[in-house]
């Protein structure tokens, strides 16, 4: 299997339950091209969103949500890297999606590297990595983390020296 993620931008904000309500509609089309909606990370707010599915390729993921009328944006497979130990679960903190994309390809252990040799700004900041989602291509990256809020993550990482596109808290939506 193949892991999938799709990015998403809405003109009007959605709600966790306008989300649930389409991944209803959507499951039909889903179980019929062997398409598994692992959770989407919905931003406070609901403009944004990040999805991650598996299925045999990234196409079967278009053909579903095409027949579902499920909204398109950027599509890509990728691989997921955990952190070596997970933050403990603190109700003052915030999930945060940190996307990162390049026009060349880049090595994950270089952009390892470079959060190992920040790790102190991370800390100062109180910014905890959770996992990783990386292109095949190696030229897009989201990457999870816990910390008291979005602007402590985009702080530390810039201090740090990464490379920051875009950083926002969110909602993760996951099946039971």
């Amino acid at each position: 299997m193949t892991e999938v993620f799709l990015e998403r931008e809405f003109e009007f904000a959605l709600t966790a339950e306008d989300v649930w309500g389409r991944v209803r509609e959507s499951g039909h089309c889903f179980v019929r091209l062997g398409v598994h909606w692992y959770g989407s990370l919905l931003a406070v707010g609901g403009r944004r969103m990040l999805c991650h599915f598996s299925s045999q390729d990234a196409e079967s993921v278009r053909i579903a949500l095409r027949q579902s009328g499920g909204q398109m944006g950027p599509i890509w497979s990728g691989t997921v890297h955990e952190a070596p130990s997970l933050p403990g679960a603190d109700p003052g903190y915030s999930n945060v999606v940190v996307t990162r994309s390049w026009a060349q390809p880049v090595e994950l252990a270089g952009i390892q590297a470079i959060e190992n040799a920040g790790a102190r700004c991370l800390e100062a900041h109180d910014v905890q990595f959770v996992r990783s989602f990386f292109a095949n291509d190696r030229r897009r990256m989201a990457c999870l983390y816990r910390a008291p809020d979005a602007e402590s993550v985009r702080l530390a990482l810039v201090q740090a020296g990464m490379q920051v596109e875009r950083v926002w808290a969110f909602e993760a939506l996951v099946p039971p």
